[in-house]
């Protein structure tokens, strides 16, 4: 069932492995995806992925940090289409976007703030700017953002991050107030810890390094916490993200939706 049939959507830091199954599920729903990244060799073999599966697809390489860049390539898309459906952000942070991972005592203030300026600073770039050219349209639209489970965890020396997914997710709050009468719903997804992704296994590696422990440990302490003992999927993630951009996904605007097959230690 394509429920994304006739949409136009636009997939930022679509080089991520999260956004990468976001655009594949609006493809596969029958919307037409932009897909876009800083390193163009990667959202153009998505692209041509796409397109071998059927579906409608271009890519383009935008800074989803450079304001100019956004706009001009959201202006773009609205010339070539005569509006924007949907947007989805999927912009991340790697250890050395933070420094490692310093204790808070000894973090510097721009380790601090590094991941508040890429990931919310570039949800706020994204979202707005979208925001801007569906309501000059009136068209309505949704527009997704991304965050991660840290803003209701504990856990040590990431006060940056956490800081930047608990920001995240009121800015959604805000967002969905100040546009619904717009039309436009505001949404964001937070999965689980995805364990194929290169990001997390990534991070499993460095932690368990910091702590001198096997990576094997530190995966059996988060699945621990797995009320179902499983663990949600890309596949998973991009058809929540599809739904949540269909005209049914109404019922969640403004909320804050866990992709992570409940977990005992989230609240």
């Amino acid at each position: 069932m394509q429920i994304l049939k006739d949409k136009v959507a636009v997939v930022f830091a679509a080089s991520g492995d999260i956004a990468g199954a976001v655009a594949r599920s609006f493809s596969q729903h029958g919307a037409k995806v932009y897909v876009t990244a800083r390193n163009f060799d990667a959202v153009k073999a998505l692209t041509q992925e796409i397109k071998a599966g059927g579906g409608i697809a271009e890519a383009a390489k935008v800074d989803a940090l450079n304001e100019t860049e956004i706009d001009n390539f959201l202006k773009k898309v609205v010339a070539d289409n005569g509006k924007l459906d949907v947007v989805f952000n999927g912009i991340a942070v790697d250890y050395n976007d933070m420094g490692g991972r310093p204790p808070t005592t000894m973090a510097t203030f721009g380790q601090f703030m590094a991941p508040m300026e890429k990931i919310c600073g570039s949800q706020f770039l994204t979202s707005r700017t979208a925001a801007k050219y569906m309501i000059e349209t009136r068209s309505g639209g949704t527009v997704l953002l991304l965050t991660a489970a840290l803003s209701r965890s504990k856990l040590s020396n990431l006060a940056g991050i956490t800081a930047a997914s608990a920001a995240v997710e009121g800015m959604t709050r805000v967002m969905a107030t100040e546009w619904g009468g717009e039309g436009i719903k505001v949404i964001c997804i937070c999965p689980g810890a995805l364990m194929e992704t290169k990001r997390i296994a990534g991070w499993i590696e460095s932690a368990a390094k910091q702590y001198g422990i096997p990576p094997e440990q530190l995966v059996a302490q988060y699945k621990a916490f797995d009320i179902l003992k499983t663990s949600p999927t890309l596949k998973q993630v991009g058809e929540t993200a599809a739904f949540l951009a269909s005209e049914t996904g109404v019922a969640f605007n403004s909320h804050i939706v866990d992709v992570d097959c409940g977990k005992l230690n989230i609240l």
